[in-house]
């Protein structure tokens, strides 16, 4: 898989030394309560392991996982995953988390988005690029606008935190929409180093 280059930060492989950086914010409810429920049970060691070496293996169910990364450092800050690809329909979609609180509202999670839509519509040529979120995380909303996304519809009260009922919000960018924005930029992509 290619690695990724921006302005501040790259995409690139899992390695070894991801795991204690991953173990930082797994269990941590101010980043997992902007996720899904997949990490409403406390996540072991073991879980976290496991999923990184099924990563590095790529033995995953879908195959694009990028870290985010420091682009000088190459030092771990979060993670960007297209979650399923549907080729026959030409669309993915997307999840990300900024596992690094002091990175968080630093223009690191647009940074990453424009990367893999760089990487979905110029790369995998898809026409289609989608996620969810809560209503309650309204800084993930503002970025997903920032980065060309579309509020497509929401479920009303369909997730349930801290004692009250939330929408989930559902998103997409299309490729016509993408290619239409000015503020797109062509990354630099290299091999990956070993």
């Amino acid at each position: 898989m290619p690695r990724i280059f921006g302005e501040k930060i790259m995409l690139r492989e899992y390695s070894d030394e991801d795991l204690m950086h991953m173990r930082e914010w797994v269990n941590d409810p101010e980043i997992i309560d902007n996720l899904s429920d997949i990490f409403l049970p406390p996540q072991t060691w073991h879980d976290t392991e496991r999923f990184l070496q099924l990563a590095i293996e790529g033995k995953l169910e879908t195959k694009y996982h990028f870290v985010i990364a420091n682009k000088d450092t190459q030092t771990y800050i979060g993670q960007i995953d297209l979650i399923s690809v549907d080729w026959k329909n030409r669309s993915t979609e997307m999840g990300i988390v900024i596992g690094k609180k002091a990175f968080l509202g630093k223009g690191i999670g647009t940074e990453a988005i424009k990367l893999l839509q760089y990487f979905v519509f110029d790369r995998l040529n898809l026409n289609r690029l989608q996620l969810s979120l809560h209503e309650y995380n309204q800084r993930a909303y503002h970025c997903y606008l920032k980065c060309g996304f579309v509020e497509e519809g929401r479920f009303r009260q369909n997730f349930y935190i801290n004692g009250q009922y939330t929408d989930h919000i559902y998103m997409a960018i299309l490729r016509d929409e993408y290619y239409a924005r000015t503020d797109n930029y062509t990354p630099k992509v290299t091999a990956r180093h070993d």
